[in-house]
């Protein structure tokens, strides 16, 4: 059994991927992260997520 690299995967499913946009919230309104200047863009890749546990 072969195994298939990421970038091998990547290219034999090319056509059919889509394009994600990716929303943040920003001043109380969501904004799609493609629109930001490019220091917006870099603060944006510095943050950190968390997932939110339930509690018990």
């Amino acid at each position: 059994m072969s195994t298939i690299n990421n970038k091998e995967l990547l290219q034999q499913f090319n056509e059919q991927r889509t394009k994600c946009l990716v929303y943040t919230r920003v001043m109380g309104y969501h904004r799609p992260v493609e629109s930001f200047n490019i220091g917006k863009k870099g603060e944006h890749k510095q943050r950190k997520h968390f997932t939110e546990f339930r509690c018990s």
